[in-house]
């Protein structure tokens, strides 16, 4: 289902979709209250959403879907702009699924292409996910991973930094978690989510508020030390060098990794260069693999990794990949992944 007030951008959708043989259109909206008025007819498995409307806006809207249904997955449809991109991460945080870009282009061949490109793996991705949610049994090549897995519970306190690899699902998972730790948590924690640019500031801004820890966008130059959480800048790869003995962080415009950047691959990487064994690698929410190898690196340098389960994550790609590829000690809930980073770096307090 499709909520804007722009005609064009609906039919643009629509088009998108046309031939898509896995896809149809369930109804479309001009504003979100006609959406709301529409959904018990609708009944949709995934909706994209437009930020700025009429009458009742993206995040209105969205707040009234999550009372109805906290699953239904949610795909923000936002333009390029620091007032769509500060509602976008807002949204993102309260619970929608994902985002997309409004295509720029004056072009309708390369918005097409972007849309096709860009939104229809996240529907297919989200909307498979709220199928499974239905009747997992019907899912081809289902997965039976157990939900927990336990291989390394004596390595308490050999860790000098949380590395964290997510994307789709990415921001309210981190909302939810990053409260959940110690205001005295004693190392740092370094954050891939992909993203664009001018969202990941909005993004920091956003966890900084919510939790006890100091969360900034990364720059480079930057000293990590405890109690600071460094997100990656959109559109830049972020890295770990050591610099005599000191670490620092260091952005860069590499070529993208896993069809992303950021990407997680270059920071796990980097991380186990600079310290060694004494890492914790975490991978959570989010489509694809990329993570897979920077685990492998963790793994191999002795470090350790844990990811999210399937139940809890939006899509549960990364994490699979990982879990998939045995490098994972734990598969946790996301409720517990704060309280399974505290047990493995003791702080003074316990969580929250």
């Amino acid at each position: 289902m499709t909520v804007d007030d722009s005609v064009v951008v609906r039919l643009m959708v629509a088009e998108a979709l046309r031939g898509e043989a896995d896809f149809e259109l369930a109804g479309y909206a001009q504003n979100g209250q006609v959406a709301l008025d529409k959904l018990d007819d609708v009944r949709p498995d995934v909706i994209v959403l437009d930020v700025e409307m009429p009458v009742l806006d993206g995040l209105a809207t969205l707040a009234e879907l999550r009372k109805r249904d906290r699953r239904l997955p949610v795909v923000m449809f936002s333009t390029l702009t620091s007032r769509g991109a500060s509602a976008t991460v807002d949204a993102l945080t309260l619970g929608a699924s994902d985002y997309v870009k409004k295509p720029s282009s004056s072009s309708k061949e390369e918005s097409l292409a972007v849309l096709r490109s860009e939104l229809l793996p996240k529907l297919r991705a989200l909307g498979g996910k709220r199928r499974d949610a239905r009747s997992p049994a019907d899912l081809p090549g289902h997965l039976a991973v157990p939900k927990q897995v336990s291989r390394s519970l004596g390595r308490v306190g050999q860790v000098d930094v949380v590395v964290i690899g997510i994307s789709t699902g990415g921001p309210n998972a981190l909302a939810d978690m990053l409260p959940r730790l110690p205001a005295d948590l004693p190392v740092p924690v370094l954050i891939v989510q992909h993203m664009p640019p001018l969202f990941t500031a909005m993004l920091a801004k956003r966890l900084d508020a919510l939790s006890a820890l100091t969360v900034r966008e990364a720059q480079g130059g930057e000293q990590p030390v405890a109690g600071e959480v460094w997100v990656a800048p959109g559109g830049r790869h972020m890295v770990v060098t050591k610099q005599g003995n000191d670490v620092v962080l260091a952005v860069n415009d590499d070529p993208h990794v896993n069809s992303c950047r950021p990407a997680v691959d270059p920071l796990f990487t980097s991380a186990v260069a600079a310290y060694g064994p004494r890492i914790l690698s975490v991978v959570m929410t989010g489509m694809g693999k990329d993570g897979l190898a920077g685990c492998r690196a963790v793994a191999a340098g002795g470090g350790q990794v844990i990811v999210q389960d399937s139940d809890s994550s939006v899509v549960w790609g990364m994490p699979r990949f990982v879990a998939e590829a045995g490098l994972a000690e734990e598969i946790l809930p996301l409720d517990r992944i704060a309280e399974e980073i505290s047990r493995r770096v003791p702080a003074r307090v316990g969580i929250r």
